[in-house]
């Protein structure tokens, strides 16, 4: 079941279910798991819902942690400080419980949470995929405003290039840049799952 949103869609289902949209889903740029939602009118309620959560169910010792936040309309401006106060009650919470304390890693971190404050009302999420889907892992380096993956998809589908490749056709991108229409083009055509090079080696430890 999915209803559409904001800047995204509802989906109900089970946590396999989840797994599934992290690995193949070729337009999705993340994947959100809502632990809680609250009224927050300014920084000591959002402290105060986000220390309510049982986070010991969600670190362990050693693991990493980082907050991605995302406000608008509401008392609290900074999206900096949204994330640095929400850090402040995970850190304070553990140690209340005689806990280790979690370190920060923006890059790589075993905990990514998302917060998604709006009109006084927050939303905090485990951001499953561990950041943004579009990095799909094959590109080695940036080049200048490159097309994002996920947007790349979601304009092949849009022109109709599954069906294309289903009936023979060939995809020409006369102003390729760096490639992105055409890999992306390329993985769709032989079926390969976006997510299948994004984390290498490492299972991420969220699924574990």
């Amino acid at each position: 079941k999915a209803t559409a949103t904001i800047s995204g869609v509802n989906v109900e289902g089970e946590l396999r279910d989840a797994q599934r949209a992290v690995l193949w889903s070729r337009l999705a740029s993340r994947v959100l798991w809502p632990l809680t939602e609250f009224d927050c009118p300014d920084e000591d309620a959002l402290y105060a819902g986000v220390a309510e959560l049982p986070w010991d169910a969600h670190l362990s010792v050693g693991h990493t942690l980082s907050v991605d936040a995302h406000v608008s309309g509401t008392a609290i401006t900074h999206a900096r400080y949204a994330a640095q106060r929400i850090k402040d009650a995970v850190v304070d919470t553990m140690r209340r419980q005689g806990l280790e304390r979690p370190s920060v890693d923006v890059e790589s971190p075993d905990l990514r949470l998302n917060l998604s404050l709006r009109k006084g009302r927050a939303t905090i999420s485990v951001d499953l995929g561990g950041g943004p889907l579009h990095r799909r892992g094959w590109r080695m380096a940036q080049n200048e405003a490159p097309l994002k993956e996920n947007l790349a998809a979601a304009v092949l589908m849009r022109g109709g290039w599954p069906r294309a490749y289903a009936d023979g056709g060939a995809l020409l991108d006369p102003m390729c840049g760096s490639g992105t229409l055409l890999i992306e083009g390329a993985l769709m055509a032989a079926d390969v799952a976006p997510g299948l090079q994004r984390y290498g080696s490492d299972v991420p430890s969220r699924w574990r």
